[in-house]
Parts: C-alpha cells; sequence; structure tokens
C-alpha cells in the first residue's frame, strides 16, 4: 500500500539525518522503525495498566502486604542474589 504524509519541515530534515548517518538506507526504513518502536510502547503500556489493574484488584481482595523496611531489605537481597545468579532475567522486570 502506497501513503502519502505530510511532514513538517523539522521532521523531514530529522528523517534526512538518520538516513545520511548509515543507520537506515532510506526514509521508509525510519518511518517503519519508528512505528515499530511506537507499536512496542503501546504493549509495554497495555501490560503496564493491565499489571496496575490486576494489582488494584488484588488489593481490593484483601491481598495486599504491607509495605515495610523488612520487607524491602528482603526483597532487594533476592534480587541481588539472583542478579548474581545463572538465572535468567525476568522480563518483567526489565521490560
Amino acid at each position: 500500500m502506497t501513503m502519502h504524509i505530510n511532514l513538517s519541515p523539522e521532521m523531514e530534515q530529522y528523517i534526512k539525518t538518520k538516513v545520511s548517518s548509515g543507520f537506515y538506507g532510506n526514509a521508509t526504513e525510519v518511518i517503519r522503525d519508528a512505528i515499530r518502536r511506537m507499536e512496542a510502547q503501546e504493549r509495554q503500556i497495555a501490560a503496564f495498566q493491565a499489571a496496575v489493574a490486576k494489582g488494584d484488584a488484588e488489593l481490593d481482595r484483601g491481598e495486599g502486604v504491607p509495605y515495610t523496611r523488612t520487607l524491602m531489605e528482603s526483597l532487594t537481597q533476592t534480587a541481588l542474589q539472583e542478579m548474581h545468579s545463572d538465572k535468567p532475567i525476568n522480563p518483567d522486570v526489565i521490560g
């Protein structure tokens, strides 16, 4: 499908700069990459919103855990141990 779009001079110059840097072969590659990044960002936002909704529902059911210094120290120690182990990093932590 062919689509024609109007860009501001600043956006057009930005795209030209990206192509001239050699990282992209042409303007279409720049636009496609930008769209892929927007789609990935939208997925991340949706996952974050779902996690917040899940947490809210758990709190509403009384399933929350009190935030204490002891809890945070325990979580920190667990994270540090896992960081120095051969276990793969949970993608939810780095996503």
